[in-house]
């Protein structure tokens, strides 16, 4: 099983002292870094609806971006990451094998870098996926990524011998990925929180639940479509009655109020 998830906006820098891998397309990046760079400060400003001061860090972030970059600037993705998701992950509580396991079988959809094995060391950045940045690709990241990640994770599908993807990433990221060209069974997990007998989503806990869901997959080596109902984290139940065969449904009493984002 192959499974997919969003990057965040939220970073964690902190050094690791641990042996990284190369992105796929150091290329691409360097390339869309660039682009960034030359952009004025308001136009950047307006492409991710950014404060002042976060436009000036990105801005300082792409200004420095380095085509080959040295190991001491980078960090390994899974852990580089901070939002939601990944509090739900935990990667950095993950044992050695589950990480190792996780290298091969956990993708991460970049907006600079398309796609990203949890072990890629990355510099500090912010691109949303929707950013509609005009590339020679086209008017957005959509039309610049599109091809190349339908075939990236049909290859490592094909070379892990699965058929079955496993959707964690948010609709913004997925939707970069282009269905017709996948050739895999996509299973998009739910995550509801259930109040006065209603059921509904809330982003906050949803986010953590995709991260959990990741965890669930890699510590339990899963292969089997099936094996996702025995979800359990988080006090999450599966409910048939709600689920169908590409989205399976998971259910939990509402916890109270998110009280932050990531």
């Amino acid at each position: 099983m192959l499974i997919v998830i969003s990057p965040a906006k939220r970073l964690d820098w902190a050094e690791r002292d641990m042996d990284m891998t190369a992105p796929a397309f150091p290329d691409d990046a360097a390339r869309l870094a660039k682009t960034m760079r030359n952009l004025p400060l308001g136009d950047l400003k307006g492409l991710m609806n950014l404060s002042d001061d976060l436009a000036r860090l990105n801005r300082d972030r792409f200004q420095a971006f380095e085509d080959a970059p040295r190991p001491e600037i980078t960090r390994p993705a899974v852990l580089a990451f901070a939002g939601d998701t990944y509090q739900g992950l935990d990667a950095a509580t993950l044992e050695p094998e589950a990480m190792d396991w996780a290298q091969d079988h956990l993708r991460i959809l970049s907006g600079l870098y398309g796609l990203l094995r949890p072990l890629d060391g990355i510099q500090p950045y912010r691109l949303e996926m929707g950013s509609r940045l005009k590339t020679r690709r086209g008017a957005s990241l959509y039309d610049y990524w599109r091809d190349q990640l339908s075939r990236a994770l049909n290859d490592q599908a094909e070379s892990l011998g699965t058929d079955t993807l496993l959707n964690c990433a948010s609709q913004e990221y997925f939707g970069a990925v282009p269905l017709k060209a996948l050739k895999l069974k996509v299973i998009t997990p739910q995550f509801l929180e259930e109040k006065d007998g209603k059921a509904k989503i809330v982003s906050f806990f949803a986010k953590r639940a995709r991260g959990a869901m990741a965890r669930f997959a890699i510590r339990n080596r899963l292969t089997d479509p099936a094996q996702i109902t025995g979800f359990d984290l988080d006090g999450y139940t599966y409910r048939p009655d709600l689920s169908q065969p590409d989205r399976p449904t998971f259910t939990r009493p509402y916890a109270g109020p998110a009280g932050k984002k990531g």
